[in-house]
């Protein structure tokens, strides 16, 4: 929650202000201990004390890329967005230069190009050294008006990319900003006034009237001046040669960039139309393949299922087979008086009932000397008959 944009806070540039500052840079700041101890519940009032206390300016440094307490202070303008008199004020300050650096970095990032180049310019007039923390952590010696020219000419500055604004002389034509003019021209101004004024003045002793030799109207201060005027205009057009070749080289440069782009874009819907026929390819082989399995397999199970019910039968027809063999063995087992019982033990009963009969036989058997076996035997004998035995 303390990382939320102030809900009475404007768009800056269709967009919300702490967009303005780059999503990893961001992140950086929202985990550093300086923005989490001495950022938190800081307001347009409070934040001045904080930004009294800055002694270097940039961006992030160190391997992590931690963010340096300008960056962080900067954000916390974004996020809080204070007035814009307060802004002004901040770069009005010429007791504490960081606050003037701090409010002229925030306004370049929020400021419209008007207010850029009305309230930014003026510092082109200040000297003064700051410390400027670089990447690798070491510090580097600077002025404020070198950091106020990288702000104008540059677009990006602290990590930080800068909206890009239009050039003066752009501005110029428009009618929006008036010429610009040097505090040098005012200084030479004062010398040239006090140049004509110790011009000495010569008396006409006849006459006994003042000779002033027009007053610096001379042949060669006129020529002088005639020289700085054509010295100011060249430089004046080169200047603006200068700005228009950049600003047409910039215009060559973005048609590259955007016809890079366009090619690239075209490769890449090439690469993705040829990526997506491999793919397509791909899917249609896969998909053939896999019929094909389908198919073996499937004719596979076919033939297992065959060969299945043909192991079925044979197996049947064995058992079948085998169950035939097993009655008839069995069936000739019970007719046989040496057959086995269920029980598999052998029937000796028949044999001891025909040796008992064989005993009986013996001790019934009828005596051959019995007389009436003698004569039947010769009955017997003469009807040719065999004899009793």
């Amino acid at each position: 929650m303390a990382n939320r944009t102030d809900p009475l806070a404007k768009s800056i540039h269709g967009t919300n202000p702490q967009n303005l500052v780059e999503k990893i840079v961001r992140s950086k700041i929202y985990q550093s201990t300086y923005w989490k101890e001495q950022c938190f519940g800081l307001t347009a009032e409070t934040l001045v004390d904080k930004a009294m206390e800055l002694d270097h300016t940039g961006g992030t440094y160190g391997g992590n890329r931690k963010p340096t307490p300008f960056l962080c202070l900067a954000l916390k303008m974004l996020q809080i967005q204070p007035d814009k008199d307060i802004v002004v004020e901040f770069i009005k300050n010429e007791d504490y230069k960081y606050v003037r650096v701090l409010g002229a970095f925030y306004l370049r990032l929020t400021g419209t190009v008007a207010d850029v180049y009305q309230y930014l310019e003026p510092l082109y007039n200040d000297y003064r050294k700051i410390r400027h923390k670089l990447s690798d952590g070491q510090f580097t010696l600077t002025h404020v008006d070198e950091f106020i020219d990288e702000l104008l000419t540059k677009d990006y500055s602290c990590d930080t990319a800068l909206p890009r604004i239009q050039k003066r002389w752009v501005l110029e034509a428009s009618g929006t900003l008036e010429p610009r003019r040097s505090a040098l021209e005012d200084d030479f101004e004062e010398e040239e006034e006090d140049k004509e004024e110790e011009q000495p003045m010569e008396i006409d002793e006849p006459n006994g009237r003042e000779k002033d030799n027009h007053r610096g109207r001379s042949p060669a201060r006129e020529r002088d001046r005639d020289r700085d005027r054509k010295h100011e205009r060249h430089r004046r057009d080169r200047d603006y040669d200068r700005d228009r070749d950049y600003d047409r080289d910039y215009g060559r440069g973005r048609e590259r960039d955007r016809d890079r782009d366009r090619e690239r874009d075209r490769n890449r819907d090439r690469d993705r139309d040829r990526h997506r026929l491999r793919d397509d390819d791909y899917s249609r082989d896969r998909d053939r393949d896999r019929e094909r399995d389908g198919r073996e397999r499937e004719r596979r199970d076919r033939d297992r299922g065959r060969h299945r019910s043909r192991s079925r039968s044979r197996d049947r027809r064995d058992r079948d087979r085998e169950d035939g063999e097993y009655r008839r063995r069995r069936g000739r087992g019970s007719a046989s008086p040496r057959g086995r019982g269920e029980d598999g033990v052998t029937r000796e009963e028949p044999k001891r009932k025909k040796e008992k009969k064989e005993k009986k036989g013996e001790g019934n058997a009828p005596d051959p000397n019995d007389p009436e076996i003698i004569e039947m035997n010769k009955l017997r004998a003469s009807l040719g008959l065999k004899p009793l035995k």
